[in-house]
């Protein structure tokens, strides 16, 4: 039993040696008897004289009409107990054979299930033996001691196989006071209005990517359900929405656009895709999740984001038509995920008939290039953290800052991006470097009680490398190298480390350790108009939305600034304008009619 699990796939993974694994090392005694009056007798007849033992045990509907004589069409009680005989074995002729009175456990009937359903070996022979192993079954975890159980053991015994190839073994459903959920108890969100509220998608959601497929329980809440809601089905929703928004005429499925952004989405969608068809296949439906929202992440708050300005413009067919491509494909692999929403966004998109219709995306539909998705990465895990720096300084993201640098190994690797990364984070320049102690160093220290049982006396020799400086980390892997001795990794819990900056209030650490970010805080006046010019371009847009203009309406402007902003007004005249899609601007005193745009300033928009 030990030996054919092996060849068992498990979701989660440690239940294969771990849970299930130890149960069958130890192999317990197993009970498969019960005292019911109901359940599938056990087929054995035994004397009912002790001076005269007898065990009869059969196998089939004929070898019971051999010995009683009669063919029974009733195996349950009470009918198959009135099947009785002399024992063969007593010459006096006084005891009898009767079945003993006990039922099978029902795990013991259930573990039968993959050939008792079609009654094998007497019929479908052929049919059960090009049928069996099963290919997939899920049940709860306990199931180990149960149904997994009892359905190994009897494969085992009757057939030195498996009784099944996959299993998804997963936790508890609670309610959302932390108990079993129990319909008496009613401690749980009502279904309809849920499914009324949220949809359906966003259950399905939030059961499918939450710590029950990995075999943890789960609390039901209408929060967590919500957050399913924020986390996949908005930003997919939002992405198609804003290409339905902008596309003046059908676009067609294209991959071969040379806009760096462009070729970036399309290779993390095939990188995507890869491990989406991966995980399903290993039956792991919460890291399929796990990776479809890290994919509308990169869709919606980096693609669509940095590449408004050419949907905007109208021109830029490769735009559209890789936002049409990316989207398509993106409802084929998330079909399974959120079928509902897929299935309008597909039919919205396509007009066909259904996502559910067409075939998984292949290898070759989508440009791969793992070198610029870690680099765009790369590229993104920068400009997140430089935005926290910001905001931990209460520097707002439109004001404008002097100078972001980037220090690490790999930083120069960000050169082709520079453009990217200082219009994302709003800086006028962005400085590479590959000197990270020049503005901090990252301090890492032993876990002497976590690590001692696991390194046993090398503890003492890590502690001491480790304070020489003596190891090093690559994509969050800590390696402690000490003197004359191979490399020793440290596990989560072993260490901890500490960013010593510079300059505290403005550096930040990348993820992984694989460098530094520094913010120059300086706020200068020059910086302070530019951007109080960009805070009222986003009031202005919101002014244009609540109008009801349309995205490519042009306006005429009127601004009525204050005397102690018209200097900033005037500078960046050609900077509101445009981004507001203004043919013309004044900048006057005072508007008896106008809106308010923040700042005192009040603004009157006029259709052109």
């Amino acid at each position: 039993m030990v030996e054919l699990n092996q060849q068992i796939t498990w979701t989660p993974e440690h239940i294969k040696d771990g849970q299930f694994g130890k149960w069958l090392e130890g192999a317990k005694d197993w009970n498969i008897s019960r005292n019911r009056y109901w359940g599938a007798p056990i087929p054995v007849w035994v004397s009912d004289d002790p001076e005269y033992p007898r065990i009869d045990v059969y196998g089939s509907l004929d070898q019971l009409e051999r010995d009683f004589g009669v063919r029974p069409d009733n195996l349950h009680r009470p009918y198959i107990d009135q099947l009785t005989r002399p024992n063969p074995d007593d010459p006096t002729g006084r005891s009898t054979m009767r079945r003993v009175p006990e039922v099978l456990d029902c795990w013991f009937e259930s573990g039968s299930m993959p050939f008792a359903q079609v009654h094998y070996p007497f019929e479908n022979r052929e049919w059960f033996e090009t049928h069996y192993p099963g290919d997939f079954i899920v049940e709860y975890n306990g199931q180990t001691r149960g149904w997994f159980y009892n359905l190994h053991v009897l494969a085992t015994a009757l057939f030195d196989r498996p009784a099944f190839r996959t299993c998804a073994a997963h936790g508890i459903v609670l309610g959302n006071d932390g108990q079993k959920m129990s319909k008496s108890k009613r401690n749980y969100p009502d279904v309809n209005e849920v499914l009324g509220r949220d949809g359906s998608d966003a259950m399905r959601w939030f059961l499918m990517a939450s710590p029950i497929l990995r075999g943890g329980n789960l609390v039901v809440t209408e929060q967590g359900i919500r957050e399913g809601v924020r986390q996949a089905l908005l930003p997919l929703w939002n992405a198609y929405s804003f290409f339905a928004l902008y596309a003046e005429k059908p676009a067609t499925w294209r991959t071969d656009s040379t806009d760096v952004l462009d070729r970036y989405i399309l290779a993390k969608l095939a990188q995507t895709r890869d491990v989406i068809t991966d995980a399903l296949d290993r039956t792991d439906i919460a890291d399929a999740c796990d990776e479809l929202r890290t994919f509308t992440d990169a869709l919606t708050n980096w693609y669509v984001r940095r590449s408004r300005s050419r949907f905007w413009a109208g021109t830029d067919a490769a735009a559209f038509d890789t936002l049409y491509t990316v989207l398509e494909t993106v409802c084929r692999i998330a079909a399974p995920l959120l079928p509902m929403a897929t299935e309008a966004i597909w039919r919205g998109l396509t007009g066909g008939e259904s996502v559910h219709l067409t075939d998984w995306p292949g290898e070759g539909e989508l440009p791969a290039d793992p070198e610029l998705v870690a680099a765009m990465d790369g590229v993104r895990e920068v400009c997140s953290v430089a935005s926290s720096v910001r905001k931990a300084n209460k520097l707002r993201v439109r004001l404008p800052l002097e100078t972001l640098t980037v220090a690490g190994v790999h930083a120069e690797r960000l050169a082709p991006f520079t453009s990217l990364i200082r219009d994302e984070v709003n800086v006028k320049d962005v400085i590479l470097s590959t000197d990270t102690d020049t503005y901090g160093r990252i301090e890492l220290a032993v876990n002497a009680r976590a690590a001692g049982p696991r390194l046993g006396r090398d503890v003492q020799k890590v502690i001491k490398a480790v304070k020489a400086g003596q190891w090093s980390e690559a994509d969050g892997v800590v390696t402690v190298e000490p003197d004359g001795s191979a490399g020793i990794v440290l596990q989560d819990g072993e260490f901890t480390r500490k960013l010593v900056a510079v300059s505290p209030d403005s550096t930040a650490e990348l993820p992984g350790g694989s460098g530094l970010v520094v913010l120059d805080l300086t706020v200068t006046e020059p910086l302070e108009a530019e951007g109080w010019a960009k805070d009222r371009v986003r009031e202005l847009q919101e002014a244009r939305r609540a109008a009801g203009l349309d995205v490519s309406d042009r306006i005429a402007l009127a601004l009525a600034v204050p005397a102690e902003r018209r200097a900033w007004a005037e500078r960046h005249r050609e900077l509101i304008a445009g981004e507001v899609l203004a043919t013309s601007l004044d900048i006057v005193g005072g508007l008896d009619d106008g809106v308010d745009v923040g700042d005192g300033v009040t603004a009157r928009l006029i259709v052109v």
